[in-house]
């Protein structure tokens, strides 16, 4: 079978445009606040600088074409999602940054007609930003699904939600909230969650304090929520009741690949920026780069970068014929979630005293890249699901050998 790793035209357009983009817009704004996109203005800055994606045409890659966006599918966004997070505000300008980009995904395939008139088509015309509502305090919801807590009681014409959320990206400002709740079943059994659609200023839906994290780029913070007793009418079900688990599995996958997409441009500028420095700075009789440790990290850093690459082509490639990519998503995504980290440390290293320093970029990008070995996953539980996998189908063929 023929593999043709080209993009057409019109794509390759779109690379270009982001590239100068991101560069001439974006990244001077994250140089002058470090990184932190709430010391850069929050909300305000994200509305400026989508409006000026938007008159670039670079805005929204991911949206479907009738609500405003440019409608690539997973193979196609990977070299454009790269390009945008080369600075660590490029998603937020072209609305392609997490949790948004996901949810937009989600509910473009699951959404009834009337639910993407009212939620879909203003995030993806970047109206109001939206949060993700699942991860638990313990015992609840984290690594493990299955522990959800908060619970969906029926009601008359509705739902009531109670129970409690954190880390909650983007809770702090946004629209409306997907909120994953327990409809049916005990703690700890799979199946019996529903997804429910909820305006941020619905009563009963509580928005607490930020958690402090290593990262400063995501908007909106990363958040407790509360809900007691949150009434939502039955039109709020996204898709069927007991079906959310399945649900979270349109959103996960694709979601965690544009996370590398992103990231991966965050390690891009992070070599770059090594590379042109030990290409000039003299020391021990030569260019750096011409020292072999030098040369080994710069060499490392090239080989984790189209390693990450090839492994989230072929998670694309799966995702677009539509199967699940269960196992190639998880493989792209632990190996790109430490091969990122690693880049940027390596560079970090060739750099030298500047490298931890704030005249570099690099010391902001290590530290908004080390979280994503635990988000969407820990990489120990990405590991022990593969290995789950490989050794289940083993078990399966031994049995039918017998």
């Amino acid at each position: 079978m023929p593999i043709d790793l080209t993009y057409s035209s019109d794509v390759t357009d779109l690379i270009e445009r982001t590239r100068t983009f991101v560069r001439d817009v974006v990244l001077p704004i994250e140089d002058a606040h470090g990184g932190d996109i709430s010391a850069a203005g929050g909300d305000t800055l994200r509305t400026e600088l989508q409006s000026a994606a938007k008159d670039a045409g670079v805005f929204a890659p991911h949206a479907p074409i009738e609500y405003g966006g440019l409608g690539l599918n997973m193979s196609d966004r990977a070299p454009v999602f790269e390009e945008a997070g080369y600075s660590l505000f490029g998603p937020v300008a072209l609305n392609i940054a997490a949790p948004d980009e996901g949810n937009v995904h989600m509910l473009a395939h699951i959404a009834s007609a009337e639910q993407k008139q009212q939620y879909l088509a203003p995030l993806a015309h970047g109206d109001v930003r939206s949060a993700f509502a699942m991860t638990e305090p313990a015992p609840g919801a984290g690594s493990d699904p299955t522990a959800l807590t908060t619970r969906a009681t029926k009601s008359d014409g509705g739902w009531l939600i109670d129970g409690q959320k954190h880390f909650i990206t983007g809770a702090d400002g946004a629209g409306f909230f997907i909120i994953m709740a327990r409809t049916s079943g005990e703690p700890g059994q799979r199946g019996g969650a529903t997804m429910f659609l909820a305006p941020a200023d619905s009563d009963g839906l509580h928005v607490g304090r930020h958690i402090g994290t290593l990262d400063k780029a995501m908007i909106g913070g990363h958040c407790e929520v509360r809900f007691d007793k949150l009434f939502v009418p039955d039109s709020a079900v996204l898709g069927e009741p007991d079906r959310g688990f399945e649900y979270a599995q349109v959103r996960l996958g694709p979601a965690r690949m544009t996370h590398v997409m992103r990231w991966l441009g965050a390690a891009r500028r992070g070599h770059d920026i090594a590379v042109a420095h030990v290409a000039r700075r003299e020391g021990f009789g030569s260019k750096l780069g011409d020292l072999g440790m030098i040369q080994k990290m710069v060499a490392d850093n090239e080989i984790d970068i189209a390693a990450s690459r090839a492994l989230l082509v072929r998670a694309c490639w799966e995702l677009d014929r539509g199967d699940p990519a269960s196992n190639s998503t998880s493989i792209a995504k632990t190996y790109a979630a430490e091969a990122i980290f690693r880049i940027v440390d390596r560079s970090i290293q060739m750099c030298g005293g500047l490298g931890v320093s704030d005249d570099l970029p690099l010391a902001r990008l290590s530290r908004e890249v080390r979280p994503f070995r635990v988000y969407d996953g820990p990489s120990e539980v990405h590991r022990w699901a593969i290995a789950k996998r490989v050794v289940g189908a083993a078990k399966r063929a031994a049995k039918e050998s017998e």
